[in-house]
């Protein structure tokens, strides 16, 4: 079982950790997965004598090895299977803007006594396919809709109860978390998002008209809808993190406050950190 508990004493920085004395956290049950990658495999192999390990499904807390990649697929059969537990990511990627630095020396549970929690709202889609079949898809980053052929997509932007775009034409739209503000989002020229803002980007990708829209900060309490034009001349696809589903006519979409998810980061490693440092990059 999870335990949690800052000593007292200790005051809050402007990033919302508790500093002074450490916090105190442990975990009875935990569970190590890895990606298929050959790093990650000789790292779970190496990982694996450290302890008893126990399946997800019994874990009070997991382990992730592998890049940011395998990460999002870990939480979302996490978000699939309703029951969510604290993920501490070990990078064996490339980027790895969710993990942790990864030190085959150290020891897994006395990291993770030290590390401290963020939360991370996911988007909740609602999506209807042109033959009319209605899907629930979650998005940890981004939402994107694309596409799918040589035409250009007619997509109609509504936010809260008004149609705020009534034809966009481009090569498609993508709504993002400010966890994921600076993976697609900020290659299709979108805001990078503060952590904790509440709010999300909504970006068009390669637009034509508007010319001059380059894209909206939204309150994350707004609901977000995304109605196809024309979708058998103009098909379009809706990608939510990792999963795509072709030909859809409309995507709904809103922030689930009350499903977050739960990453562990090390002491001095924090997302928030990492975020604004990424509006500072020069090369």
């Amino acid at each position: 079982m999870q335990t949690s508990q800052a000593k007292s004493g200790s005051t809050s920085n402007d990033l919302g950790f508790a500093q002074g004395e450490d916090e105190s956290r442990s975990y009875d049950r935990i569970a190590i997965v890895a990606s298929d990658t050959e790093r990650a495999q000789e790292a779970l192999a190496h990982l694996s004598a450290q302890g008893d390990w126990v399946p997800i499904e019994e874990a009070d807390a997991v382990v992730v090895l592998g890049g940011d990649g395998f990460m999002l697929q870990t939480l979302h059969t996490m978000l699939d299977a309703g029951r969510i537990v604290p993920a501490y990511g070990m990078n064996l990627g490339t980027v790895g803007f969710l993990m942790n630095r990864y030190d085959k020396r150290a020891s897994i549970r006395k990291r993770l006594e030290r590390t401290r929690s963020k939360a991370i709202a996911p988007l909740k889609v609602h999506a209807t396919t042109q033959n009319g079949e209605s899907h629930t898809l979650w998005a940890i980053n981004e939402v994107s809709l694309l596409r799918e052929t040589r035409q250009t997509a007619w997509i109609e932007v509504t936010v809260g109860s008004r149609v705020r775009i009534k034809q966009l034409v481009g090569d498609g739209v993508l709504v993002a978390t400010p966890a994921g503000s600076t993976a697609y989002n900020l290659s299709a020229n979108g805001p990078i998002l503060p952590f904790g803002s509440e709010m999300l980007a909504l970006t068009p990708i390669s637009p034509f008209r508007p010319r001059r829209w380059k894209g909206a900060i939204l309150p994350d309490r707004m609901n977000i809808g995304l109605r196809v034009l024309d979708p058998e001349k103009r098909p379009v696809s809706a990608v939510a993190d990792q999963k795509e589903l072709r030909d859809v006519a409309e995507v709904t979409l809103a922030i689930q406050h009350e499903t977050e998810l739960e990453l562990l980061f090390d002491p001095g490693q924090s997302l928030e950190e990492r975020i604004v440092s990424e509006q500072f990059v020069t090369e």
